[in-house]
Order: C-alpha cells, then structure tokens, then sequence
C-alpha cells in the first residue's frame, strides 16, 4: 500500500519527508504510523503530534492505502 507523508518546521528533510509535496512510502498491510516513521528515519521522540487525513492520532494507528499523514514536532509552547 502506498501512504503520502509531509513533515512540518524542524523535521522537513527534502529527501525523505518534506512539506511542499508530500513523500510516497510503500508499506504493507497493517503497518502502523510508527512503522512509517522508521522508515522515513524519524524518531519517535521528535514527533509531538500526527495527522492522518486531517485528524489527530497516535504512533499506533493502523495505516491505510492512499492516507495521507503529517508529522508536527514540538515548537514553541507546545
């Protein structure tokens, strides 16, 4: 299955996850958000919150074919 990834402010790397356009990760059945993370070489701990398809979730969520996710780190007052 194929999921669209896009990261925000200090997690942007234009090779592996950018947010101008969105990365395409290849991922098997029942894979979660925590999968794709470490797939896009992303540390749990640098994501302080998760979009998929413009809802907020967690690292456990069970991803589907065609989602669209983002990862948000903490800023500011967050």
């Amino acid at each position: 299955m194929k999921v669209d990834l896009k990261c925000f402010s200090t997690l942007v790397n234009p090779e592996s996850c950018d947010f101008r356009d969105s990365t395409t990760y290849e991922l098997t059945d029942r894979q979660t958000v925590e999968d794709l993370m470490e797939c896009a070489d992303i540390a749990k701990k640098d994501v302080k919150i998760i979009f998929v398809n413009s809802r907020i979730v967690d690292a456990n969520t069970i991803l589907s074919d065609g989602d669209k996710v983002g990862f948000a780190p903490a800023t500011g007052g967050m």
